[in-house]
């Protein structure tokens, strides 16, 4: 008996704090007005994808002292955007950056199920730590947390936010008109945590929304986050790019869910990738290096080595010989804020790795950063597109893919209108969203343990006696 198809699930993420959008380029758009947004959002839910993503950094980073700009800087608040987004689209799930060291769990999880409100139950949250006391600068606590305390930080955060959502349980409301009597429950809302990081009780004031909790996702690739998706993730981000990598990390993290009692379908593998698409294969690889190359410039190159030299190299050109010297491993790292610095971890072996790469292959510094780059990239016609992504979803390498176009706004708009329809066409991608929710797009259960299915139209906010005006 053959294996059934698996449907693909596609999302969109609007780039900014990486080096895959060219902002340069006169296709681009401004990052910070909103129009960009919803233009980017509404080709997302036109292609029927299940989510938008955007991440969000803390801190502007910083070369030699000076601000990277290299990459977009000044993007608005991740919650302040995507409150919006939920105005302007009806089905397309909102997924939102939020760091668990800086935060405070009252104050997430408030502003979480006000967007899964205001949304009709379409709010995810991509659970991070900050790793360096250079980002913890912008904050009282700056640098307090110890690494290794980060992922107990997370882990208490997010079940402390689990029980301030919890503490609704969604029939509260009575809202009687007649007699004057509001809530059912008197203590609706009252919760009590005492842990390692956190110490509180009162009133969460926000009551049970649409899916209960936002859907969670994360994104560490370390022991330690495969660990934290496996025990409490509902969808894990990937940057594994090729079949065989691919497939490892899959089976690898699919194989830690039965120790915490979950299946695999209660977890979703989803690496980003980026794509070029043209009329043929030939026209697309031509068109992937001249995008490569506006993606890394000249400028781009020689920051990029700094990253492993530790040394100002603005004085080399990119388009000549690696340098000869050895890396600086003396002192503190001329990178502020990046978190590539952590790739390199023993910076003398990789210098000279690299260099042998470049003789061996006649590279210059911008060439070697190029072709080292770690990148997923679809690359062809709409229909090998489609293919490879189909093969990569129906091989076990990934449950689907998260979008990272180039160009934005207007850079998924060919993905949307010429690969999305052949995916239809092959059965393995949805032509209608099947129910409201973003549980619904990703076929997760409820945090009550009922399935994804039809939604009655008062359940966007509490249940209510029949008298109820939609007032409250």
């Amino acid at each position: 008996m053959s294996k059934p198809l698996k449907q693909i699930h596609l999302a969109a993420h609007f780039p900014g704090v990486n080096n895959t959008t060219v902002w340069s380029d006169p296709a681009a758009g401004s990052h910070i007005e909103f129009s960009s947004f919803a233009h980017f959002a509404r080709t997302a839910e036109r292609a029927k994808f299940d989510f938008l993503f955007l991440a969000e950094g803390l801190r502007l980073r910083e070369q030699g002292g000076k601000i990277y700009d290299l990459d977009v800087v000044g993007r608005p608040d991740t919650f302040t955007v995507l409150a919006a987004l939920a105005a302007v689209t009806e089905h397309l799930g909102l997924t939102g950056t939020i760091n668990s060291t800086f935060n405070e769990p009252y104050e997430v999880a408030r502003q979480f199920a006000s967007l899964d409100h205001l949304s009709g139950g379409r709010a995810a949250w991509n659970v991070v730590t900050s790793w360096d006391a250079f980002t913890g600068e912008n904050f009282r606590r700056g640098g307090f947390l110890p690494q290794e305390e980060r992922y107990s930080r997370a882990k208490e955060f997010l079940a402390t936010a689990h029980e301030l959502f919890d503490s609704w349980h969604g029939d509260e409301i009575l809202a009687d008109q007649d007699t004057g009597q509001f809530l059912r429950d008197a203590k609706a809302g009252a919760f009590v945590h005492t842990g390692q990081h956190f110490d509180i009780h009162g009133r969460f004031n926000v009551p049970r929304s649409p899916q209960g909790r936002p859907v969670i996702f994360q994104a560490g690739d370390s022991e330690e986050g495969r660990e934290f998706a496996a025990s409490e993730a509902d969808a894990i981000f990937s940057r594994h790019a090729t079949l065989e990598a691919g497939r490892a990390f899959y089976t690898d993290v699919k194989s830690r869910l039965t120790k915490y009692g979950r299946t695999p379908d209660q977890l979703l593998i989803l690496p980003a990738a980026t794509f070029t698409l043209a009329d043929t294969d030939a026209e697309a690889e031509e068109l992937a290096k001249e995008v490569r190359r506006q993606q890394v410039s000249g400028a781009t190159a020689l920051r990029h080595l700094e990253f492993v030299w530790n040394r100002d190299l603005s004085g080399y050109d990119p388009d000549g010989p690696l340098p000869d010297i050895d890396p600086d491993v003396s002192g503190d790292h001329i990178s502020q804020g990046r978190a590539q610095v952590r790739m390199y971890r023993d910076p003398i072996t990789t210098a000279r790795e690299w260099r042998e790469l470049a003789a061996a292959n006649n590279w210059s510094i911008r060439d070697l950063v190029i072709e080292t780059g770690n990148r997923q990239n679809f690359i062809g016609s709409a229909e090998t597109i489609a293919r490879t992504v189909n093969e990569f979803v129906q091989t076990d390498a990934s449950d689907g893919f998260i979008l990272v176009p180039h160009i934005t706004p207007t850079g998924l708009d060919a993905f949307a209108d010429q690969v999305v329809p052949i995916l239809q066409e092959k059965g393995v991608f949805r032509t209608e969203y099947e129910g409201p929710t973003l549980r619904h797009h990703l076929g997760l259960a409820h945090p009550d343990g009922s399935t994804p299915g039809p939604r009655t139209p008062d359940a966007t906010s509490a249940h209510s006696d029949t008298g109820r005006k939609d007032r409250h």
